[in-house]
């Protein structure tokens, strides 16, 4: 407090001997007023200082306004000219050290911010969601300011603090340094794959790569475990890491991850596959986050840091136009980690407010939770999105949440409900011309209303006609929009509705192209959706060649991202392995040539012990 009334009282009397030397004629231009501003004004100040400067205008006008005497009143004018001349000038130090001024002014936060907050502080001061983001070379002379406060400091935690913080910015670029040639090199390696957590470190991904760059063994050791399947939240919980190893570690995250998604997104031969391949970034590196933080729970200040990251890259996320309000986003993520993702995804959520961000996340993680069969959980989230859509008047994250909400009541049987959700759905999107809102509402109203026909057993031939209307409308709409996902859920709703009617043969040409629009979409979800009814066709058709084959495939895929469908295909490979005995192995072997390409030898070989897994649950 003494501190900011000894700024004060100084940058009031230099306001005043300003004025009165321009008063006097020293002043012969507004350079002069400049450099002493120059001289004068410290970094870090300049809140002070507009205080001070508002206080002395507003003492002027007020006397220029009361002032009832003409030379009195003469000389406030002349004192209010010389404030409009200070004011100028300062404007032009403000602008042209506006990069110096929010360096001060973290540092200044870091080191008034209570103990515990100091990490997430300096976390909040590299934020690339500023409105001027600081860039690399700005974020090295954070570190030489932080290195040169120590310097001043008798508090012994504060100094280590930010000796800490200096190091830990200084390794994490020298490692960038190292990084950057090795960005996406991986990328033209073909032995290399998916950006994600699958395959081994001899055949995907950077993360081995990268790990032999980086020249320290918190990173190293990170990204091997990721390399290698390992769990990241056990590697933290062992991890003895002090403050510097986590902000080195977050410049070396936020490098690559911004890297990445500038590089896929100028994929201009294939924007679909870089807007995909974007998505994957996004989600993947803040999964990692949430993934440390839960590792670090012992230590809630690394934690919340983390969280703080992760919150970072969420808001990046929600703000881009392929931000995927209608799911396909884990193409990325097998089996266990995309289910723990989900959890972690959803905790740092719970400290944030309603904004468009959070919505946009919220609607994320309802899609996702739907695919677990957790259905009142993705109610849950839907719900909250909706709302916070409408208060931020986010059209389509609104429509979205419309449109999942009636899915998820189908999923439910509340299927009046679904009808309901997606009637407003096409209202909405209709007024305001969202194309793929409109096609995924016309995919849901018909669904709904098939459904719910079948539930009342109404046999009107004219009620399922105007489903499969609808249906066949999302599908045309879909079809023009070039639109995979939405695509693939009209392709999808017409073969299961023709399932429903037991009309196996329809069935079976809108589920094939289901199938074929969700593998181009990326959708694990709605593949195995496809499969599994594809499987149910083939059966009722007695072609069982093809049943196998696509049972076996529905049922690894949707176990693989832990929904609960993969049971009732189980349950059918069960009834046909036991109809067909050994002939059941055979045919399985003739099909592995079309399998492998989809799962690969190790998917392959899964599937009996998946079968043996769901006979043993019985």
């Amino acid at each position: 407090m003494t501190e900011s009334i000894s700024w004060q009282e100084r940058y009031l009397n230099l306001i005043d001997h300003i004025v009165e030397i321009t008063l006097k004629g020293q002043i012969r231009s507004k350079e002069q007023v400049y450099q002493m501003l120059v001289k004068e004004v410290s970094s870090g100040t300049g809140e002070i200082f507009e205080r001070c400067f508002d206080e002395r205008l507003q003492t002027f006008q007020n006397q220029v306004d009361t002032e009832t005497d003409e030379l009195k009143q003469a000389k406030a004018n002349r004192r209010l000219r010389a404030l409009k001349t200070i004011q100028g000038e300062w404007k032009r130090w403000e602008k042209l050290n506006q990069t110096q001024e929010a360096i001060a002014s973290s540092v200044q936060e870091i080191i008034n911010a209570e103990s515990s907050d100091r990490l997430t502080t300096l976390f909040n001061a590299i934020d690339p969601n500023q409105k001027q983001p600081l860039t690399l070379n700005q974020i090295q002379k954070l570190a030489q300011n932080l290195d040169e406060q120590k310097l001043q400091t008798a508090d012994s935690e504060l100094e280590k603090d930010l000796q800490q913080f200096a190091t830990g910015i200084n390794k994490g670029l020298e490692a960038w340094q190292r990084l950057q040639p090795y960005l996406v090199s991986w990328i033209y390696d073909q032995s290399r794959g998916q950006l994600g957590f699958g395959g081994t470190p001899e055949q995907r991904g950077p993360w081995v790569l990268w790990a032999k760059q980086v020249n320290s063994s918190f990173p190293e050791g990170l990204f091997n475990t990721i390399a290698l399947e390992k769990s990241i939240v056990e590697f933290a919980s062992k991890a003895s890491i002090e403050a510097s190893n986590l902000v080195e570690l977050a410049l070396i995250l936020q490098c690559l991850q911004r890297g990445l998604v500038e590089w896929f997104d100028k994929l201009i031969y294939d924007a679909k596959v870089g807007a995909k391949l974007s998505i994957s970034t996004f989600l993947t590196f803040a999964t990692i986050w949430c993934q440390l933080a839960n590792g670090f729970q012992a230590r809630p200040r690394l934690t919340n840091s983390c969280f703080q990251v992760a919150l970072q890259i969420f808001r990046a996320f929600s703000q881009q136009e392929y931000f995927p309000l209608y799911g396909g986003i884990f193409a990325s993520f097998s089996g266990e980690y995309l289910q723990n993702a989900l959890s972690y995804l959803d905790a740092p959520l719970q400290i944030v407010k309603g904004t468009q961000a959070k919505a946009r996340i919220l609607t994320l993680l309802g899609y996702s939770q739907q695919t677990l069969g957790e259905n009142l959980r993705a109610m849950e989230f839907h719900k909250q999105a909706l709302e916070i859509a409408q208060e931020t008047e986010d059209k389509f994250c609104e429509i979205a949440n419309l449109n999942h909400l009636s899915r998820t009541c189908v999923a439910m049987q509340d299927y009046s409900e679904a009808i309901n959700y997606s009637q407003r759905a096409l209202m909405f999107s209709r007024q305001i011309g969202d194309k793929k809102g409109e096609a995924n509402a016309l995919a849901n109203l018909g669904f709904s209303e098939v459904f719910q026909a079948r539930q009342q057993e109404m046999m009107e031939t004219e009620i399922y006609e105007n489903a499969i209307n609808y249906l066949q409308q999302g599908l045309k709409l879909s079809e023009n929009l070039g639109d995979g996902q939405s695509k693939s859920l009209c392709f999808s709703s017409l073969g299961i509705a023709f399932m429903v009617l037991e009309k196996p043969e329809d069935a079976l040409l809108y589920l094939v192209g289901g199938w074929q629009a969700a593998q181009y979409s990326g959708d694990l979800y709605l593949q195995g959706l496809n499969l599994a009814y594809l499987a149910q066709a083939y059966y009722s058709l007695q072609n069982l060649e093809q049943a196998i084959f696509a049972g076996c495939l529905g049922m690894y895929l949707l176990e693989q991202i832990g929904a609960n469908e993969w049971r009732q295909t189980a349950g059918l490979m069960v009834v046909l392995k036991g109809q067909l005995g050994e002939d059941f192995n055979d045919i399985l072997g003739r099909k592995r040539s079309e399998i492998l390409p989809v799962i690969g030898v190790d998917g392959y070989d899964y599937i009996p012990e998946l079968l043996v897994k769901y006979q043993q649950s019985l």
